[in-house]
């Protein structure tokens, strides 16, 4: 029977080739799409799943009160985790581990004249215990040796080769020889400490700066990480009540006002939250990621529903050729389950072919989706859960795309359908019509969304940045040689003609890596509570980046008195209430003159307000060289002349640069990756609506031959019965316009409110896509209309 069956639905699949290819193309191409963001979701909620104790290991955050709005950040004082080690961790206590970490930074590595940039991080000896490293040489406990590292099996590779790196010395920096103590496993891309290449020990860094000893102490210096693993009995609720106010009392302790002012409560963060869950809005966790996962998982759900309502709408649709079928079927005993199994057998038959041809196509479209992605994704070809779920994708779908059909046909009456009485009746199309809206409106909603997305991010790259990005380059400095050379390398390179300016900061342009608060000025309210971004830099600073004065005058080696003075961006000069900034006294420990405001930089994100920033001048190393090329010599001459300078005062270096606009673009990754990603799935689902009414057509043109014909021997021109054809399909779509409109604006417009820097949805959005969805269901539709028009009527009143 099940033979039968099958043979049976092989014959109705090749004599039907066109309604075949629709539904096996349209089910591949939906199910090819759910398998992709499938994969891209399964990659989300797999991340840091690789520590063997990811559900224990948590992050260590604060929420601080400024001007009455809560702030939430990573940033933890070097104090409070050494009384989180002493007091709270250990056996029968809360903490198994508690790891104070460095913020990533690149490092040069170096072994004899092989030097390579790297990152990773400073960390206590703990660490790897920690994350379960898989050590591949060496042992875990390596870091306890101040003068140790730990490579990564890359690094390792990169500096050693297949050599047995173990005890091998490496120069870090170009200053201090460490001994390689182990190697590790690879960390796999979907964790957030991916770039953790190297791990170096905590009791080395706190040896190579001045201000890292006093740090120890200062329960206000938030410039560190925390890392945790609970014991196995802690609650982390109960705990985050123990630890909420450790920092309140410490720093109200230490006598420092400002940090108190701030009202800060310490709680934690678990390692399964970091990726999905990590925005928090006013001390509230309000998602984050996850809310990419619910956007592309309810896309795919759509494209794959799109493709099933192609296949129910066109069975359905054909009912009328098979009724004779069903009659005869159950004129020689056939039962409606028999009917209902093989209809279902039909169904499952184009499901299969469509999950094979699935598999090529995501085959073919993973390489290029990766690299939108940024990810590195791979069918799970040895997971017993991806084919549990690939066959029960596929089963599910056969049975959801043919229930209507299999139910539907299964329901004739023998008697009117061999007597030729059968009709479908006047409401036989309405279902079909309600899955076509429906097609539509998903598609259109899904066009505006796309064009919104692009928009916001055109929008935000169109924002005046305050300064021009253009002939930037900036580049990382690991060394203080430069520093220590700074007018030579700067006079060598202004007068090869290779440069405009060069200037030195604690961060780039891109960037700010320092905060400050405590200052007082004339007129500051007493209860109020300031937050300023901190930039030092060299006197030419400004004319590198080219930035906007509103007032004043810019940083200059000829005053002496520069030392003292200070720049304040429009945002700050406004925050503090100043009309005219410029000769106001800024006391920040020392006394600071103003003597100048410049226009707002975009220096952070640029979807959210410019933060108030202040300029100083520096005393010390900085990390961030600027320079802004000269725009009469070519590029690559200009590089390989600043890399000839820069190696003459820094040998041990590898000249490493950016592009000031490159890195500034990167701002936009995220939002750009989403655009193209719902940009493709949104061309997808056009292209199966497209289809289904390519079908729907063909098959509408097909029972209608006999009233074409009849028509055009009364003098029916071909418009007319373009029209006539093209009609039904227009008020169809015209009503899914009605319904997407609406629906698109909602979700679109409250999408729009996470951006305080944001784009209006204009009128032209709507009236465009609904132009567009018109022209193409015209442009699908017309083919076949026509074609049935310019059909002889002759030929096709014999054919009835």
């Amino acid at each position: 029977m099940i033979k039968n069956y099958l043979k049976i639905a092989w014959r109705n699949l090749i004599k039907n080739k066109t309604h075949t290819f629709i539904n096996v193309t349209g089910l591949s191409v939906g199910m090819a799409v759910a398998m992709l963001i499938g994969l891209w979701i399964w990659d989300e909620l797999s991340y840091n799943k690789s520590f063997k104790n990811h559900s224990r290991i948590v992050q260590v955050w604060q929420h601080q009160t400024f001007n009455g709005t809560i702030f939430s950040q990573t940033s933890i004082p070097i104090p409070l985790g050494t009384l989180l080690r002493t007091d709270y961790t250990g056996k029968d206590k809360d903490f198994k581990y508690m790891v104070l970490s460095s913020w990533t930074f690149e490092h040069i590595l170096a072994v004899g004249d092989k030097k390579i940039n790297e990152t990773g991080n400073f960390m206590q000896p703990e660490a790897p215990d920690m994350l379960t490293l898989h050590m591949l040489k060496g042992s875990r406990s390596g870091l306890k040796d101040p003068s140790s590292i730990l490579l990564s099996e890359k690094t390792a590779k990169a500096l050693f080769g297949n050599a047995d790196p173990i005890d091998k010395t490496i120069k870090i920096d170009n200053q201090q020889l460490l001994k390689v103590t182990g190697v590790y496993e690879d960390l796999p891309p979907n964790t957030t400490l991916t770039d953790l290449n190297i791990i170096l020990p905590w009791e080395f860094y706190m040896t190579t700066q001045d201000w890292l000893k006093r740090a120890a102490t200062q329960w206000g210096n938030n410039s560190f990480q925390l890392f945790a693993e609970l014991n196995d009995k802690a609650d982390i609720k109960t705990v985050d009540g123990r630890i909420r106010l450790l920092k309140q009392k410490n720093i109200e302790a230490q006598g420092d006002s400002v940090g108190a002012a701030s009202k800060p409560k310490i709680f934690l963060h678990p390692m399964d939250k970091w990726r999905l869950y990590s925005e928090f809005k006013d001390g509230i966790n309000t998602g984050g990621g996850i809310q990419f996962v619910w956007l592309f998982g309810i896309i795919g759900v759509f494209v794959l529903l799109l493709a099933c309502i192609n296949f129910m709408n066109l069975s359905t649709a054909r009912s009328e050729k098979r009724a004779k079928e069903v009659g005869i079927r159950k004129t020689v005993g056939s039962l409606r389950s028999q009917l209902i199994s093989q209809f279902f057998s039909e169904s499952l038959m184009v499901t299969a072919f469509a999950f094979v041809l699935c598999i090529v196509l995501v085959l073919l479209i993973l390489p290029w989706f990766n690299q939108v992605a940024s990810k590195t994704i791979a069918i799970l070809w040895g997971n017993p859960v991806f084919w549990l779920i690939g066959i029960g994708f596929t089963l599910l779908t056969g049975i959801i795309a043919g229930s209507y059909p299999a139910l539907y046909l299964s329901s004739f009456q023998p008697v009117k359908v061999l007597k030729g009485t059968f009709r479908a009746g006047r409401f036989a199309a309405i279902p079909r019509k309600v899955l076509v809206v429906l097609q539509f409106t998903v598609s259109v909603t899904l066009i505006i969304g796309t064009i919104v997305v692009f928009m916001q991010v055109q929008h935000t790259k169109n924002r005046p940045v305050g300064y021009n990005r253009t002939g930037l380059v900036q580049i990382n400095m690991k060394s203080d040689d430069i520093h220590k050379h700074f007018a030579a390398v700067r006079n060598d390179l202004l007068q090869s003609g290779t440069i405009i300016e060069m200037a030195e900061s604690n961060s780039p342009l891109t960037g700010v890596y320092s905060n400050n608060s405590g200052l007082k000025w004339r007129g500051k309210a007493p209860d109020l509570q300031d937050d300023f971004a901190t930039v030092r830099l060299t006197p030419e600073y400004g004319k590198v980046a080219d930035w906007k004065l509103v007032e004043g005058r810019d940083f200059s080696r000829e005053y002496v008195s520069d030392s003292t003075a200070m720049i304040l961006n429009e945002s700050a000069a406004k925050f503090m209430g100043f009309k005219h900034a410029t000769g106001e006294i800024i006391d920040w420990g020392t006394k600071y003159k103003v003597i100048g405001v410049v226009k707002d930089i975009i220096m952070s994100s640029p979807y959210e307000p410019v933060k108030p920033t202040i300029f100083t001048l520096t005393n010390g190393v900085e990390g961030t060289v600027s320079l802004r090329l000269n725009p009469k010599k070519s590029t690559h001459e200009s590089l390989a002349k600043i890399e000839s300078v820069f190696k003459q005062y820094d040998p041990g270096s590898p000249f490493a640069y950016k592009f000031t606009d490159e890195e500034y673009a990167r701002k936009f990754a995220t939002e750009e990756r989403v655009g193209k990603l719902s940009g493709f799935f949104t061309i997808l689902a056009i292209f199966i609506s497209c289809m289904g009414l390519f079908g729907m057509a063909s098959f509408m043109a097909e029972q209608r031959t006999k009233e074409i014909g009849v028509r055009k021997v009364l003098g029916a021109s071909v418009f007319t019965l373009w029209r006539l054809m093209s009609t039904d399909f227009v008020v169809l779509v015209t009503i899914s316009l009605m319904l997407a409109i609406p629906t698109a604006y909602y979700f679109m417009q409250g999408w729009l409110q996470d951006y305080k820097y944001r784009t209006d949805l204009s009128w032209w959005i709507f009236v465009s896509t609904s132009v567009g969805a018109l022209v193409i269901t015209l442009l699908t539709v017309s083919y076949q209309s026509i074609k049935a028009a310019l059909v002889n009527p002759v030929k096709s009143l014999k054919t009835e």
